[in-house]
């Protein structure tokens, strides 16, 4: 079993535990995240549906984040990461997500936005977006499994804030 589907399987644990689905939503990971969710047996239990929104109209159209948002401030925000988190909990059933938008590489980045720079956003409902900026080095798989790794391991030290409990948050 790899590092990534043993925290898979760890996240999925502790979501069952909560009696919790997840959501995801991913830009730049292409729908990695969701890959190493699925490859844990029995993840129907705890994962609820993913988004694959890596153009900003696919950002807007599947989880409704609004063009002002994208055009002021980029794909690649903390704001955009939040809205993206936000909008995949709205239009699924589940109770938590998890939104990753960044630059991979090896082309696209900024001085401003380097290569390796990704915003992740982590979204229970009715409680605070909770957001997280990587700075990651190294080629595009590099990055894409690097960023995948460390919101497995965030999501797992946020779910395990909570209390056990075998109802849903309202």
């Amino acid at each position: 079993m790899t590092t990534l589907q043993a925290l898979a399987e760890t996240v999925g644990q502790a979501l069952k535990r909560l009696n919790f689905k997840l959501v995801t939503a991913e830009s730049c990971t292409g729908g990695g995240l969701s890959y190493w969710i699925t490859s844990v047996p029995g993840s129907s239990d705890w994962f609820e549906r993913g988004y694959v929104t890596y153009s900003n109209e696919a950002k807007i159209e599947c989880l409704g984040v609004q063009t002002k948002t994208i055009s002021t401030y980029g794909a690649v925000d903390q704001i955009t990461a939040q809205k993206m988190a936000e909008g995949a909990l709205a239009h699924s059933l589940a109770d938590v997500s998890i939104a990753i938008t960044g630059i991979a590489g090896p082309t696209g980045g900024t001085s401003s936005k380097p290569v390796g720079m990704v915003w992740a956003a982590y979204a229970i409902k009715n409680t605070p977006t909770l957001t997280q900026k990587y700075l990651l080095k190294g080629d595009r798989q590099h990055i894409r499994e690097a960023v995948i790794e460390r919101v497995l391991i965030d999501l797992l030290e946020i779910l395990h804030c909570y209390p056990d409990t075998n109802t849903h948050f309202e």
